[in-house]
């Protein structure tokens, strides 16, 4: 999703949260903690996209679930929609057209992944889901946690359910960190690459798309 559909960033979605907690102290508290923070998630994102991702939603415990859902509203119409590729929709059309279920694997919380995947028309979506406890959000997320390889079994499991032929599948992405789920589908193609997957997708001869806001 990020990079691929769209130009914003689970950094991007989660600076939205945290200018709107419910209290003054709580903004200035979580927005600076997110600054300060923001080189340790750089090297971490680039390390291990799972490190990465157990680190950086540990920012949303104490939010309510009912806030979660309210401001994902939100952050999908002021952050991620103003955002989404020129092409994407035309791209997503003449797949349609083609007869291709399309399904969105992100590494996103699930309450901003839903409100684009039903704006794109996607027929399905996963994304990572947050561990709520009385109503609030414990900074952990449940399991399968949607990062690197994980996203490659994700989708072997979802194409055995749905009696998909992952031969004849195409999945589209942007990173390095995501070479394990390209490999297992027939048809890979790389979506504003960064190094590491421009590289492996010359090597392979993997089209290479490019889409710009």
């Amino acid at each position: 999703m990020d990079g691929t559909l769209i130009g914003a960033n689970v950094v991007h979605a989660y600076a939205y949260y945290a200018l709107n907690a419910q209290t003054v102290s709580g903004r200035i508290g979580r927005t600076a903690s997110l600054l300060a923070s923001l080189p340790i998630y750089a090297v971490a994102d680039k390390v291990d996209r799972k490190f990465f991702n157990e680190m950086f939603y540990k920012n949303y415990e104490g939010f309510s679930e009912d806030r979660l859902v309210l401001i994902g509203e939100e952050v999908f119409e002021r952050v991620l929609k103003p955002t989404i590729f020129s092409g994407v929709a035309e791209h997503l059309k003449r797949s349609k057209e083609q007869g291709h279920k399309q399904v969105i694997v992100t590494g996103g919380i699930e309450y901003i992944t839903k409100p684009l995947a039903e704006y794109l028309g996607f027929d399905d979506y996963v994304a990572n889901r947050l561990e709520i406890k009385d109503g609030y959000a414990t900074g952990r997320l449940h399991k399968p946690f949607i990062a690197g390889a994980n996203k490659a079994l994700w989708v072997r499991r979802y194409a055995e359910r749905n009696n998909i032929d992952l031969d004849r599948s195409f999945a589209y992405a942007d990173s390095g960190s995501d070479l394990p789920l390209l490999s297992v589908v027939g048809n890979p193609c790389a979506v504003n690459p960064d190094r590491a997957l421009r590289t492996t997708a010359k090597a392979y001869d993997w089209p290479i798309l490019t889409l710009g806001k």
